[in-house]
């Protein structure tokens, strides 16, 4: 039986925070859940880097050695040790965002390359990740899901972009990594979706290497989801889903209504609680054609998909199943499932301070937005802040 109160542990979940990381954490998410506070210090931030104040210092000793594991993914090994230790994995992440020149792309596709084949004979760091706009133009891939006809430049662009694509997918192949592909906006992501399929139906022939992500507020991903694992099927290879709420719905619901289309956001927070959990029964349910990696902050979806091993009799550290938090966020959900033996990691953004700063704003803005998520990590740092004092 799933005790449902596995993630009120705050001894389990804060055991590799000293003191001076736990206070140091307490500030920062007192600071994030004040979303003027949020809105002032992105402001500040960009306008300091952009003219280059050195604040790079103060950035790095507080909200960036909170949320990143380092500058390099050498600086980022000691955190994976650590880590393993108490039976989390990682995944590092290159977390540099906003880039739109080919020199870019290229560099994005080889800093993958080596980062997946730096983790190949690493037990602890089973997967590899990357953004499809890390590797091709945004307006390029929005031009190709809109089905418009490119010019012979952005032909020749797209060529590039698939083959960078191959090119990670047959390392991550050749080194038995798995590779998490994100998912980004709805006006792009068919274009995404349909390089992923390819590189599916190519590398995972034996078992799922190239994982897509399926953004579970979008009330057609299960249908979506259904009609490629009947395409998988005929064709013979095999399917990898990390399943997420989301993370651009504001953005998507402001669009939508602009543009005048129906919104591809589900209408509720339910709706999408359900759509998720609904997906996530689907690759339960198929677990010899799908792998499932569960990407969520939220507590009864993983108590949920741990009661739903349980009742199937799936093992703890099957590796059809893997769960995942971001570093610097619910802690108490990742090192209490690591404590009880589940399949766990921890994405570990990292980078240079300046080029990872749009994905630490995005975080801030995501926190902010999420009243629940941000006060009960208050809670739960507050608790064992108190725990350590008795």
């Amino acid at each position: 039986m799933i005790s449902n109160s596995l993630f009120d542990n705050t001894k389990t979940a804060f055991r590799l925070k000293s003191d001076s990381e736990l206070e140091r954490a307490y500030f920062l998410f007192k600071m994030i859940s004040k979303e003027p506070l949020v809105k002032i210090g992105t402001a500040v931030t960009k306008f300091a880097l952009n003219i280059n104040l050195p604040v790079e210092g103060l950035i790095r000793s507080t909200v960036f050695d909170h949320f990143c594991g380092g500058v390099s993914e050498t600086d980022c090994m000691a955190t994976v040790e650590k880590l393993s230790d108490v039976g989390v994995c990682s995944v590092l992440d290159f977390s540099v965002e906003g880039k739109e020149e080919e020199k870019y792309f290229d560099s994005a596709a080889a800093k993958v390359i080596e980062l997946t084949q730096f983790a190949k004979n690493k037990k602890t760091m089973p997967f590899s990740v990357f953004k499809p706009t890390g590797f091709g133009r945004f307006k390029l891939l929005q031009k190709v899901t809109e089905k418009q006809d490119l010019t012979e430049a952005e032909t020749l662009e797209w060529q590039k972009l698939e083959a960078r694509y191959d090119q990670v997918s047959k390392v991550a192949h050749d080194c038995n990594i798995r590779l998490l592909i994100d998912g980004e906006e709805s006006w792009m992501q068919d274009a995404a979706d349909d390089l992923c399929e390819k590189m599916m139906e190519k590398y995972n022939k034996e078992k799922a290497i190239v994982f897509n992500t399926l953004q579970c507020y979008r009330w057609d991903r299960l249908d979506y989801m259904k009609k490629m694992h009947r395409r998988a099927k005929e064709k013979g290879y095999k399917l990898g889903f990390k399943i997420v709420r989301g993370a651009y719905m504001e953005k998507e619901n402001e669009r939508a209504a602009e543009k005048g289309y129906k919104t591809p956001i589900c209408e509720s927070k339910k709706a999408t609680d359900d759509n998720f959990n609904e997906i996530m029964k689907y690759i339960m349910d198929n677990l010899i054609d799908i792998q499932l990696f569960v990407g969520t902050h939220n507590e009864l979806s993983n108590y949920l998909a741990m009661e739903m091993m349980e009742e199937k009799g799936i093992s703890k550290s099957d590796n059809h199943i893997w769960f995942g938090q971001l570093f610097g966020m619910s802690d108490h959900i990742t090192f209490n499932l690591g404590a009880e033996g589940y399949n766990v990691t921890k994405y570990i953004p990292f980078g240079p301070v300046k080029d990872v700063m749009p994905y630490l704003i995005r975080r801030a803005e995501e926190n902010t937005s999420v009243a629940g998520q941000t006060s009960r990590e208050l809670t739960l740092l507050k608790k064992e802040k108190k725990r350590r004092k008795l």
